[in-house]
């Protein structure tokens, strides 16, 4: 990329109930205690209706998740999960170390 040029992000506008796991993990990644009035991003829709989202990016688009009771909660669950999997999987590395040792 030349210097002084923008990259331009593709902007996608995403409801919770249709995120994926790489997209939960980049929100908890964004904001581990959860996220503030100041993160959030408010539009009107076609509508006319006030929408409020927060972003998160990757290297070629800007996501705007749309914000409810439920999206905090499926990020709560999401960041319990991936704690006792990785909880689990230290467990494991323990284990292998002490009987490597005998």
């Amino acid at each position: 990329m030349r210097k002084g040029q923008t990259t331009v992000l593709k902007r996608v506008i995403v409801d919770y109930k249709k995120l994926d796991n790489t997209m939960l993990n980049l929100l908890v990644e964004k904001f581990p205690d959860g996220y503030d009035d100041d993160d959030i991003v408010t539009y009107r829709n076609a509508s006319n209706e006030v929408v409020e989202c927060v972003e998160v990016r990757t290297e070629d688009t800007a996501y705007l998740v749309k914000v409810s009771k439920r999206l905090v909660m499926a990020m709560e669950d999401f960041d319990d999960s991936d704690t006792d999997d990785s909880e689990d999987s230290d467990l494991d590395t323990e284990e292998l170390e002490g009987s490597e040792e005998e």
